[in-house]
């Protein structure tokens, strides 16, 4: 998986397609992310210590990970990741229709 946390990712399949956010969380075993205000359903929860009243409350739902794409700042639209070894010897992640380093 080619996803961080806190990448800025754009969603390209699905009901929420073309919304845009922030990676909150990667589930590698599933293959998955959550996104932050992406996805969103509701769950109702019984009242327990935490919270004494219950009631119903949104949450992020994990979307897999071929259904969204980094977001390239320049071109403003969803783009594929290339890995490139710098002068330092270290993998970074760029941009392939701008070149431009995530890492």
């Amino acid at each position: 998986m080619n996803f961080k946390k806190n990448d800025k990712v754009i969603v390209i399949a699905g009901a929420e397609k073309g919304k845009t956010g922030t990676i909150k969380k990667i589930l590698k075993e599933k293959n998955r992310v959550i996104i932050e205000q992406v996805n969103l359903v509701k769950k109702h929860r019984k009242p327990d210590s935490n919270n004494q009243n219950g009631g119903i409350v949104e949450i992020e739902a994990p979307i897999h990970a071929s259904n969204v794409m980094i977001f390239d700042s320049k071109t403003k639209k969803g783009t594929r990741i290339k890995k490139e070894i710098d002068k330092k010897n270290k993998k970074i992640r760029v941009c392939v229709k701008s070149n431009e380093k995530i890492d």
